[in-house]
């Protein structure tokens, strides 16, 4: 979505790597906070990054491009749902590489909690943004425990991603 934009030299698991933003050896050490109006989250480059973070393995990194539109979404609860939902699921797939099963069914169990809300309140452009309905997700989230693919060794560089799903969202119209 952001070709402009390099993925990190790594992507972060805790024990295996430098923290990417506390250690100065960190591929994200010392980079500027983001501020984005919550009206905008949908079309930014910030959540779109996440998107492209998530879609290729970079779990935790997704998880902190979409925090700060968590945080900007104190006044809408529909986004405050919908970007804590996809923060609980970037968490699930650390989780899931680091082996630990228990902690990532918990997450996503939580992920797809939060979905299920989103699907009861109005929610502008989320299909749009998602390339799914919230709802869909939800059952993403969940099946991602039970139908997980194989984790195999990735190649040096290249995270390996653990969803069956790609967040896809739809050109043109976020």
């Amino acid at each position: 979505m952001l070709p402009e934009k390099n993925f990190p030299s790594y992507a972060y698991l805790p024990g295996k790597h430098p923290h990417p933003v506390r250690d100065p050896l960190g591929h994200s050490y010392q980079s500027d906070p983001v501020t984005v109006a919550v009206g905008e989250a949908l079309s930014s480059n910030e959540f779109r990054w996440g998107i492209d973070l998530f879609n290729h393995g970079y779990y935790w990194e997704a998880h902190e491009a979409w925090e700060p539109l968590w945080h900007a979404s104190k006044q809408s609860t529909q986004h405050r749902l919908l970007f804590k939902g996809l923060i609980l699921l970037a968490a699930a797939g650390v989780k899931l590489r680091e082996g630990k099963r228990v902690a990532a069914a918990r997450h996503a169990t939580r992920a797809a909690t939060l979905f299920r809300q989103v699907v009861n309140l109005p929610s502008p452009g989320f299909e749009t943004a998602l390339g799914m309905t919230p709802a869909a997700l939800a059952v993403y989230a969940e099946a991602a425990l039970t139908s997980l693919a194989a984790l195999r060794k990735p190649m040096p560089g290249q995270p390996e991603p653990v969803f069956d799903f790609i967040l896809a969202p739809n050109s043109g119209s976020v």
